[in-house]
């Protein structure tokens, strides 16, 4: 269970406005992006699917299977967010100590700027699985799009 400030997620009201406003964003460029992602190629696949012939249905359901992965990809970087404004705790974070604040490096764009949730660390695995799963379709388009 997730613990924000000492508060249950579904309870946890930000302190002000810039601290909205870095969680919406996060939203939004974090886990939006891959569900933006899948709705675009859900779209797709519905256009080849209603718009061709018999020859490209196996095309538009790469792009729909394509649009499943991606979906499930986005609900797991979502999970993964989960994570960014939470209390450190000793089960979760090992390294992080209650009294001691972590040790972030600060960039020149970061300097006297209050810091929100945990640095930003790329979710290297997601963006792996997400190149994999991709890559995997490229080829299997390419596969249809010669047999055509």
């Amino acid at each position: 269970m997730h613990r924000y400030r000492g508060h249950r997620a579904d309870s946890f009201v930000p302190i002000d406005v810039n601290e909205l406003v870095e969680l919406r964003a996060r939203q939004r460029t974090f886990e939006g992006a891959y569900a933006r992602t899948a709705l675009g190629n859900l779209g797709y696949s519905l256009a080849v699917l209603k718009l061709f012939d018999r020859r490209f249905y196996h095309i538009g359901l790469l792009y729909a299977v394509l649009a499943g992965l991606l979906f499930i990809l986005s609900f797991l970087r979502s999970q993964h967010s989960k994570h960014d404004f939470a209390d450190p705790s000793s089960l979760s974070h090992p390294k992080i100590q209650r009294d001691q604040p972590p040790r972030i490096i600060k960039t020149v764009g970061q300097t006297g700027k209050r810091i929100f949730g945990r640095p930003f660390v790329t979710a290297g695995w997601i963006v792996l699985a997400v190149s994999c799963v991709v890559a995997t379709v490229e080829v299997g388009l390419l596969v249809l799009v010669l047999r055509l």
